[in-house]
């Protein structure tokens, strides 16, 4: 785990120093680190396949960790936990499930505040709502930019930057004008 968060870290850097190159290739690292991780934690370290789909979509490579996050996570929506409804709604939007997406956005917004904003992003996004889409990004963003630590020691809204990687083919990227979001 400690090998996934400090790649993403260095992949956050390079993105922030203009280097998209190599921050895909850090990502696809955290992402392969971050799901060995999840392979030898305990039953329920949901949190880790979420850094992974993160880090593939980021790296450009979601569909694989889609598939593998929607073969690791039942399909039941009322027994999921915060972090893995919140890794199959990104799995979803990333196979272009709409209808799925939207059932599992609905059920990480219970696992409190952060996951209720960026369950409302997905959700937005599941729904096409552009309108609603900005103003839970804009949220996303001003909580980033309030918190004076972040996982990966990297001041950056990632989850922001997963939503716009999202939000980019289905015409919908708001392109907040933050430093935090590059």
């Amino acid at each position: 785990m400690l090998v996934a968060i400090e790649r993403e870290g260095a992949a956050h850097r390079a993105r922030l120093e203009g280097e998209p190159e190599a921050a895909r290739v850090t990502y696809r690292e955290a992402a392969a680190a971050y799901r060995a991780s999840w392979e030898a934690a305990p039953p329920g370290a949901y949190g880790r396949l979420v850094g992974m789909i993160k880090a593939a979509v980021l790296a450009g490579e979601g569909a694989d960790a889609a598939r593998y996050v929607h073969e690791q996570i039942g399909d039941e929506h009322a027994l999921a936990s915060a972090p893995a409804a919140y890794a199959r709604a990104v799995a979803a939007l990333v196979a272009g499930d709409d209808e799925e997406a939207a059932a599992w956005a609905g059920a990480m917004r219970t696992g409190g505040e952060a996951f209720d904003r960026a369950g409302g992003g997905l959700l937005a996004l599941a729904r096409r709502e552009p309108d609603a889409y900005a103003a839970a990004l804009d949220a996303i963003v001003a909580d980033f930019a309030a918190r004076a630590d972040h996982l990966t020691g990297v001041r950056i809204a990632d989850t922001a930057m997963l939503l716009e990687a999202l939000a980019e083919p289905r015409g919908m990227a708001a392109h907040p004008a933050s430093p935090l979001v590059s």
